[in-house]
């Protein structure tokens, strides 16, 4: 009995740790018209992690978007499956995962990004920025 709650005890405890990163699936929302806009899905390849829009969800979303706004080689690429995040790390000492970039597909631009998880991992603070100026949502993790 002790062994299978000891058992019981480091499963969860496990679930708790990998539920403190930003990978797996997110619901992004719009920060000024509060609309979901998208799933997206992180992932982690050797340390590096990189995002991709797997689903979108905004009311006006068009089927078939390309990203005809970006200036490099995902200009033209359907947006559905766009890499929006590259080449973030996890900051030594800290639950950050910063030093990578976010493209905003809309506007073909790329930002400074730094990921927090927050609330137990339930939720992820995205902060994009340019320079001293930047904006911060909040993603809701996908059960």
């Amino acid at each position: 009995m002790k062994r299978m709650l000891t058992t019981a005890l480091l499963v969860a405890a496990n679930a708790a740790f990998a539920q403190a990163t930003p990978v797996g699936l997110w619901r992004n929302v719009d920060d000024k018209t509060g609309e979901v806009k998208a799933e997206i899905r992180i992932a982690d390849n050797a340390g590096v992690l990189s995002g991709r829009i797997e689903k979108r969800l905004a009311k006006d979303a068009k089927p078939n978007a390309v990203c005809d706004e970006c200036s490099d080689e995902r200009k033209g690429k359907p947006i559905e499956g766009l890499e929006i995040i590259r080449g973030a790390k996890k900051a030594e000492g800290k639950d950050v995962w910063e030093g990578g970039k976010i493209l905003d597909p809309e506007n073909g631009r790329e930002y400074t990004l730094r990921l927090t998880p927050v609330d137990g991992g339930k939720k992820l603070d995205v902060r994009g920025s340019f320079g001293p100026f930047g904006r911060t949502q909040t993603w809701t993790r996908v059960q």
